[in-house]
């Protein structure tokens, strides 16, 4: 999510090399530096100059931005639901606290179907 630690730093540095490279291999949630750069590193396939905030300074991307997926650490929603059926004793509360908006509710969605009698939650 590029929200601390050496990452920053070497994005200060790098962003704005227009011979550096940043390659994204796993999920970028909304609100975090790391999608802000995925999403404005590619006004430049448009001939567009993008730039982000970091610490407060404007930052122009001009480094070339590349995402793979794959290698995510954390589980789609394919794999959370079939987490859930395998459980030998079903919950009957879930609080989902990860994830895009949309993302969530569709969890949601399928949790419900699958235990209509269970309290589904998406916390503030």
């Amino acid at each position: 999510m590029c929200s601390g630690g050496r990452i920053v730093n070497y994005l200060k540095q790098f962003l704005s090399d227009s011979t550096a490279d940043v390659l994204f291999v796993g999920y970028q949630a909304q609100g975090t530096l790391g999608r802000d750069i995925q999403h404005y590193g590619s006004l430049a396939n448009v001939g567009k100059q993008g730039y982000v905030f970091i610490d407060g300074k404007r930052v122009d991307i001009k480094a070339n931005i590349h995402s793979i997926s794959g290698y995510s650490a954390h589980a789609d929603q394919n794999g959370l639901v079939n987490f859930v059926k395998r459980m030998r004793h079903k919950p009957s509360h879930i609080k989902i606290v990860h994830g895009d908006d949309d993302a969530k509710q569709a969890l949601a969605k399928k949790y419900q179907q699958l235990l209509p009698n269970a309290k589904i939650e998406i916390p503030n």
